[in-house]
């Protein structure tokens, strides 16, 4: 192993790439894992009390899985995009000095069901049949602020054009002044919006954008192109596992801590991507705006979620302010995609 290098790209952990290899790694060059070239390099072993920390929450079991395994899953680490399975055993074996962690299986030490999942669960179901503004068992808001800390949302993410659009019912295109979110007065249910609150919705790319207002083949929309004034703060429900970063906590415990909290990070993010049916009433859209609200009372700018009917990534800015305008052309929507699968009964909350 000595004078063997890996570097950020063999992980895809933001708190590895952000901070600790960047602040102890003391030259550039070839990365011996991933095969990254002129990048920021580490002696594998330099990492191990991170990793330490995070073998703590798993146990030797005959019958558990390969470390490796359990780290992509519950972690998002080792992306298989940047390292293959035999250059990830080698660098987790050299991290930790032990060259026959890959003949051991674990499992998680801890195997009880997620407490803040739990209560969840049970606040969606309060907040849509029993009590709407007066809950009788809220959520902790520290516990909220430490949650929401795991999943601030990558800058590069949003320093891009981002894309609303409109059914075109006129002769006319839309202004861009036009394309903005409603006025409050006319401001309707949304995913992420109370009614008369208006939040501006985007899409990433012009097709999500159009998507998200789904049309029918042969009409016309307006596509405007928006740039998100300043540096935001945002938080990103789409993939919680790979943005919550076990290596930026300071011991064991908190480590277990995030790791019986990612269900529930998991399940916060489905609440803005489920699909929207046509039966669907105004209550339906409770539980995702009460978590959008509590993301904008901890002082962030909007949230980033998955699109429900398209590829692209979505983008709730609470203020609308916050974005501007600056084109605007219209297009005629050529092909509508449907796929089908196997029903399968969604799980109740």
């Amino acid at each position: 192993m000595t004078g063997r290098f890996c570097c950020a790209d063999c992980f895809g952990d933001k708190g590895l790439r952000d901070d600790i290899i960047p602040s102890r790694s003391e030259k550039v060059g070839y990365c011996n894992y991933c095969g990254t070239e002129n990048t920021l390099v580490i002696s594998p072993v330099t990492l191990r009390v991170w990793f330490e920390m995070v073998l703590d929450v798993y146990e030797e079991d005959p019958a558990g899985s390969p470390m490796l395994q359990l780290l992509r899953c519950d972690w998002g680490l080792f992306d298989e995009s940047t390292i293959d399975e035999a250059s990830a055993t080698e660098l987790l074996k050299d991290i930790l000095q032990d060259q026959r962690l890959h003949q051991r299986l674990y499992s998680p030490a801890n195997r009880s069901a997620s407490e803040g999942l739990e209560q969840w669960k049970r606040l969606r179901e309060e907040m849509l049949h029993r009590n709407r503004w007066f809950l009788p068992n809220p959520l902790d808001p520290d516990r909220i602020r430490e949650w929401l800390g795991h999943l601030i949302a990558d800058p590069s993410l949003l320093d891009r054009s981002w894309f609303r659009a409109r059914l075109l019912d006129r002769s006319s295109a839309f202004t861009a002044d036009e394309m903005g979110a409603p006025p409050p007065q006319l401001a309707q249910h949304g995913r992420a919006n109370p009614a008369g609150i208006p939040y501006l919705y985007l899409g990433s790319t012009p097709d999500t954008g159009v998507a998200e207002i789904r049309p029918h083949r042969g009409e016309r929309v307006c596509v405007a192109k928006f740039e998100l004034r300043g540096a935001g703060n945002f938080i990103d429900l789409r993939d919680p596992r790979p943005t919550a970063s076990p290596f930026i906590v300071e011991d064991s415990d908190q480590v277990q801590r995030l790791y019986d909290d990612l269900p529930l990070l998991e399940h916060l993010g489905q609440e803005l991507t489920r699909p929207v049916l046509r039966q669907s009433t105004d209550f339906d859209y409770t539980p995702s705006q009460f978590l959008c609200e509590l993301i904008k009372s901890t002082g962030f700018d909007g949230v980033l979620y998955g699109s429900s009917v398209s590829n692209g990534i979505n983008l709730a800015v609470f203020d609308p302010e916050k974005a501007s305008a600056i084109g605007v052309e219209v297009r005629e929507v050529s092909k509508v995609q449907v796929e089908t699968s196997k029903y399968i009964p969604l799980a109740n909350g």
